[in-house]
């Protein structure tokens, strides 16, 4: 197997839940990881009919009407960006992203390669004669922010790919004919919590696999004082990019800590406008059988939920420990890519 087979090979092994053990190529095997025990606890377990049944109770299709290209967006009214400009005290802006990394890495360039060139260059001296620059990155690779269009993920109904609001998943080489991320609207401010699972429970980031569950949340809730309601852009943290920082890149796409589909219900009660999660929000293996990341499926497809993969909340979880308030004012801006399957998350929390 050639060095290329390889690195394409171990791309769409991490689509579907393998990885490969760091080995010389002639005995690289394939790696399945196994869900956190405890999903598999009658009082925790999540079955295929039990999302079957969701997908009924907790849609929201039609909600907002049949042409409704936005979902829980919605949620984010006028009045709830007015509430939300008044939790600025402090006058302390922090970033919430992470954007696509340069270094080719575990987590890394599994859909396309990060490049930044100069360029105007002067093709005999090879010097850079102005500062222009262009960039092209995957922007749902691992390192990059990027808020999820609802067009992302689909279901079979019927023989057709269905997403939410009942829409076609009609895709072409140009992208989603409907619900593409610069249908979703310019940007949004709203209120920002923050979870921060590692803080609740005095490590440095969560273990592999660890499964977040209702419970969790509601610990949360009585730690901070705070209640999530409706409108309110949630952002849980679980440590990854702490990990990374301290022990290098690894495969948190097939073993983060995540929300488990429990939650689901939960979301949906409180009105969550806005997931977003420092890895891919989903526990990894999600413990469902059937689903690998049943999160998605769930908000993206019926609730129409977007969601956040890959956030970076370590500056934000700083300065709100600093202060001991975990609410603030959150923004972000969509770029409207034609068709898009994704925005890379341009968003600011302001204590």
């Amino acid at each position: 197997m050639t060095r290329k087979l390889i690195l394409i090979t171990a791309g769409l092994l991490a689509l579907t839940g393998a990885g490969y053990i760091s080995t010389p190529a002639a005995q690289q095997q394939p790696v399945v990881f196994q869900p956190h025990p405890s999903t598999q606890d009658p009082k925790n377990l999540v079955t295929p009919a039990q999302m079957k049944k969701w997908e009924t109770e907790l849609s929201n299709w039609g909600r907002w009407g049949k042409n409704d290209q936005r979902g829980a967006l919605n949620l984010i009214t006028p009045e709830k960006t007015q509430q939300a400009t008044k939790l600025v005290k402090e006058g302390v802006t922090v970033t919430l992203t992470h954007f696509a990394s340069l270094e080719k890495a575990l987590d890394n360039w599994n859909f396309g390669e990060t490049k930044h060139w100069m360029t105007n260059v002067d093709p005999q001296t090879g010097r850079v004669t102005s500062a222009l620059d262009g960039i092209s990155f995957a922007i749902h690779d691992g390192t990059n922010s990027h808020m999820d269009a609802l067009c992302h993920y689909a279901v079979d109904r019927d023989g057709q790919r269905i997403i939410y609001n009942g829409y076609p998943q009609n895709l072409d080489q140009k992208g989603c004919k409907d619900l593409a991320v610069d249908r979703m609207g310019p940007g949004y401010v709203t209120r920002g919590v923050l979870v921060d699972m590692p803080l609740l429970k005095g490590v440095e980031w969560l273990p592999e696999h660890t499964p977040i569950y209702i419970s969790d949340l509601e610990a949360w809730e009585k730690y901070a004082g705070i209640k999530v309601s409706s409108g309110d852009a949630l952002f849980v943290r679980t440590g990854r990019w702490a990990r990374r920082a301290k022990t290098g890149p690894w495969n948190h796409a097939r073993m983060a800590a995540g929300l488990h589909a429990s939650v689901l219900p939960w979301l949906k009660a409180r009105g969550v406008s806005l997931l977003a999660g420092d890895a891919v929000n989903d526990v990894q293996p999600s413990g469902v059988e059937g689903r690998n990341r049943p999160i998605h499926d769930l908000t993206q497809v019926f609730i129409g939920l977007p969601l956040v993969d890959n956030g970076y909340f370590e500056d934000v979880a700083a300065q709100a420990a600093r202060l001991r308030r975990w609410e603030f004012m959150a923004t972000w801006q969509i770029m409207k890519i034609p068709g898009g399957t994704a925005s890379p998350f341009n968003a600011m929390a302001t204590f």
